[in-house]
């Protein structure tokens, strides 16, 4: 197969590599360049025009394992329904998870939801510390509200971001943030990198604007795809039949057809248990808001 234009083949880094402690200089020189970079490229998404600390929450969430261009055109119609956190949460469980369904983990709906509801009761915390407490909410949500909202100088590490500092060999991700109001420019500016050119299985390093400054530029190793067949289809998996229950009910439909009636009956009881579901004497239903 051809190597795509830019892209760099698998195989062993050549001889000689560059010298391991990383230069305060090199790292400030690498940042400044792709924070210049990210000021003339970066993409214009809605969730960051905000500092609203609900509507990153809403599109952090949303972008878990979900691409910005499905994302996109969900989160403006969620926003238009519950534009604050007030409006989420007092809202139906039953209405926020049917415009869950196509985005993944149905739970996640419902952990958002919980989560502001605290907020609506409590008020919003105001750190990555106090975030982490709510329903929910791991390390790296908890800091990606914290510095877009609030400017809180944490690393915001998801996987592209670790790839960059381990790529870059610069400094851990924490130590590359500016010590100044540049970092959740950082932030973004190292999730944008990672997204578009430093990516997982293309390191496109002529283009990349740390390439000078990089150890790992023009001998990137990238892993060796799964062997065919080796990995579950996703058809296969709990998960997918999980979504089609979810689905089926949001839409007032019957439960799906041509899934095997043991792997149907554990969908629907993971779902109960998940507090998504309920049982009643019709069959199962989306369970709606718990009291309070």
């Amino acid at each position: 197969m051809p190597v795509p234009a830019g892209a760099l083949p698998v195989g062993p880094p050549p001889a000689d590599p560059p010298p391991a402690d990383p230069s305060p200089v090199d790292r400030d020189a690498a940042r400044d360049a792709v924070l210049r970079w990210y000021g003339e490229v970066a993409r214009d998404l809605p969730w960051r025009r905000t500092e609203d600390p609900y509507a990153i929450l809403v599109s952090e969430v949303m972008l878990q394992q979900t691409q910005v261009s499905r994302v996109q055109p969900r989160f403006e119609a969620w926003i238009d329904t519950w534009p604050t956190v007030e409006a989420l949460a007092a809202a139906d469980r039953r209405e926020v998870l049917a415009a869950w369904v196509g985005l993944g983990y149905n739970s996640r709906a419902v952990r958002l939801q919980e989560a502001c509801r605290v907020v609506a009761r409590d008020g919003w915390p105001g750190t990555a510390a106090g975030l982490r407490t709510l329903p929910g909410i791991g390390p790296y949500t908890a800091a990606a509200v914290a510095s877009f909202a609030w400017g809180e100088r944490v690393a915001a590490v998801d996987t592209n971001v670790v790839r960059i500092a381990q790529r870059l060999g610069l400094g851990t991700p924490q130590e590359l943030l500016p010590d100044d109001e540049r970092a959740a420019t950082w932030n973004q500016a190292a999730m944008e990198l990672g997204a578009t050119v430093c990516r997982a299985r293309v390191a496109d390093c002529p283009a990349c604007p740390a390439s000078a400054w990089c150890r790992s530029a023009h001998r990137v190793v990238v892993p060796p795809r799964a062997a065919r067949g080796t990995r579950t289809r996703f058809e296969d998996t709990d998960r997918f039949v999980r979504g089609r229950v979810v689905a089926a009910l949001a839409r007032d439909e019957a439960l799906p057809e041509g899934i095997a009636p043991e792997r149907l009956e554990r969908a629907i009881d993971g779902l109960v248990r998940d507090g998504l579901l309920l049982r009643t004497d019709d069959g199962p239903a989306l369970a709606g808001s718990p009291p309070g």
